[in-house]
């Protein structure tokens, strides 16, 4: 026969309470395992979100945004303000003498070695000067004459047009006539 507290277990209330045990006992097993978790998703976002002010994944998340977007207006102004000196920088640069050429040669034909001399200093929009300077046994002679888009206001000579073609035609090539250089 069965002890009486047995027999209470194996009554329809007994059984009610063993069923209640058993759920009661998943209950917590199932609790357990979602503190466990919930521990570990607490550790990885105090990894993400540092042990600041406690903030939750949301919070930080729309702070990361504000701060990429407050990133991203100063980069855009720091690029603006980059364009603006590259700008400036490449007007300064297209009135730099970027075309030179140097022709020699002798003015008078007089055996004299080839000593007058046309130098043209042009920059990227083919405008600058041309300066010859004219030799002579006793004297020597200084012209110069400003280019304007390759043109002048003054008649060239041909020393001082092919002193042009030398500088705006072949940046590497030979600018003078026998032993000039540009």
């Amino acid at each position: 026969m069965l002890s009486p507290r047995v027999a209470e277990l194996t009554s329809t209330a007994g059984l009610v309470a063993l069923g209640a045990c058993a759920v009661a006992l998943g209950a917590l097993a199932v609790a357990l395992v979602a503190t466990a978790r919930l521990r570990r998703i607490r550790a990885d976002q105090r990894v993400v979100l540092g042990e600041s002010d406690g903030a939750d994944l949301v919070a930080h998340a729309a702070r990361l945004e504000h701060e990429f977007a407050a990133l991203r207006s100063s980069m855009n102004d720091v690029a603006a303000g980059l364009d603006a000196r590259l700008d400036t920088a490449e007007r300064r640069l297209d009135g730099a003498v970027t075309h030179r050429a140097l022709v020699r040669y002798d003015a008078y034909n007089e055996m004299s070695g080839r000593q007058s001399t046309t130098i043209a200093l042009l920059d990227a929009g083919r405008s600058g000067i041309v300066l010859s300077s004219i030799a002579h046994r006793d004297q020597a002679r200084l012209y110069v004459k400003q280019v304007v888009a390759g043109a002048s206001d003054l008649q060239l000579s041909p020393e001082e047009e092919e002193a042009m073609r030398l500088a705006t035609d072949a940046p590497a090539a030979p600018a003078a006539r026998g032993s000039g250089s540009s």
